[in-house]
């Protein structure tokens, strides 16, 4: 051990005999483990966002139009809807032998960024959400906040002043900027606990509270209003099949039978993999790129060290070091090149990911963070150290086959 010690430190010293070397070599080799690190974390938590607000939804019915955007915006909240639907036809698929549950959805307005949707209680339940403080809406108007939410109004607007009870005012549209619904605040009757899933991102309220709104707005007298009440309508409902058998003829009977349209997420959110893999894939080889770049810097620089340190090395086998120590005095260097390009890759990594997470969060986009650790990174030590390893591979031959009498008479 005392000998495994003294030779890592003594290969330390060697690693930053040449700083610009050395320096180069970390910067290529961090760069490519930080791209690795970025993809398996974006990657993961991508993925598990899919899998968890998708968990019981076996089809979304929305307006006719692109079926992935009908997902999108039905289910992850992260475009614009395909339209309306009416809610005959949605009381009316309620009441098909082949469904289990209707949920209701109801968007176009929101709040600084945050969409609020009209929908009922069984939204809540159906992904097993908890309230930290308050309830949920009792009556019109009432609203209840997810958690990314009330964090962000907090900061915004009631820093140190209780959420609950108190009141604001949606806009038109999914985006800031749209026209204000200044007769028709919501008061806000609950905060959710934080879930991991959409519901963290929405502002919830009765679907009556939008009716209210948007009749209200529309309307321009008594008999105006009774028939936008007659005629209307809701934007996406989230349907629990209750046999299997119905993923055969029901998206079919919707499709082909009705003003709506009915999307498979499984179908879709593949779809969307797929194109999105296709961007990992890209960087994923681009860190590639960036690792097979520093391989090959850093055995230029280790045989070019073997070749500068013949004095040395024949000084070290003159005091008695086996050929397996001089050998392992170029493993010991490009080892130590590995575990600090781990750590920078990791730490680079993470703060990419957390970039990426904010600006996405701040576009009410899917959540992604860099302070969460996947298991899949356990491996970018291990491929550095492959890396490195196989970059010292023939230099450290070279050291371990040439014998004493050679390195004393070129030194």
């Amino acid at each position: 051990m005392k000998n495994i010690v003294k030779l890592a430190r003594l290969s330390w010293g060697y690693l930053w005999s040449r700083p610009l070397a050395a320096v180069l070599n970390l910067l290529v080799l961090t760069l490519g483990l930080a791209a690795i690190t970025l993809v398996l974390l974006v990657a993961t938590q991508l993925d598990d966002a899919f899998e968890r607000d998708l968990t019981g939804i076996d089809l979304v019915v929305g307006a006719k139009g692109s079926p992935l955007q009908l997902i999108l915006a039905g289910v992850f909240h992260i475009d614009a809807p395909t339209g309306n639907i009416p809610l005959q036809e949605v009381q009316a698929l309620q009441k098909n032998p082949l469904v289990s549950q209707v949920i209701p959805l109801s968007l176009g307005d929101s709040y600084r960024g945050y969409r609020i949707v009209g929908t009922t209680p069984d939204y809540l339940q159906h992904y097993g959400a908890a309230l930290a403080e308050g309830s949920v809406w009792q009556q019109p108007m009432d609203a209840v906040l997810g958690a990314t939410v009330a964090r962000g109004i907090v900061r915004a607007d009631h820093a140190g002043a209780p959420l609950v009870g108190a009141t604001f005012v949606g806009t038109h549209g999914l985006g800031a900027g749209g026209h204000a619904h200044g007769d028709h605040p919501y008061r806000v009757s609950g905060v959710l606990r934080p879930c991991g899933c959409v519901l963290d991102r929405l502002i919830l309220t009765s679907t009556e509270s939008v009716w209210m709104v948007h009749e209200t707005d529309m309307a321009t007298d008594a008999a105006d209003l009774a028939l936008l009440q007659q005629e209307r309508e809701v934007t996406v409902a989230l349907v629990r099949y209750r046999t299997p058998l119905a993923a055969v003829s029901l998206p079919r009977q919707i499709n082909s039978g009705t003003s709506m349209q009915a999307a498979a997420p499984a179908i879709e959110v593949t779809r969307l993999l797929r194109l999105l893999g296709v961007g990992a894939d890209v960087l994923r080889a681009f860190g590639g790129v960036l690792l097979a770049v520093a391989a090959l810097s850093v055995f230029i620089a280790l045989w070019n060290a073997v070749r500068e340190r013949r004095a040395d090395l024949a000084m070290l086998r003159m005091l008695g070091a086996p050929p397996g120590r001089v050998a392992g005095l170029v493993l010991w260097e490009a080892l130590w090149l590995a575990a600090i390009a781990s750590a920078l890759g990791l730490l680079l990594g993470h703060g990419l990911a957390h970039g990426l997470g904010w600006a996405l969060q701040a576009q009410g986009l899917l959540p992604v963070s860099g302070l969460v650790w996947v298991p899949a990174e356990a491996g970018v030590p291990l491929l550095a150290a492959l890396v490195a390893a196989l970059a010292a591979l023939l230099p450290a031959m070279q050291a371990y086959r040439t014998d004493v009498a050679d390195l004393l008479g070129q030194a």
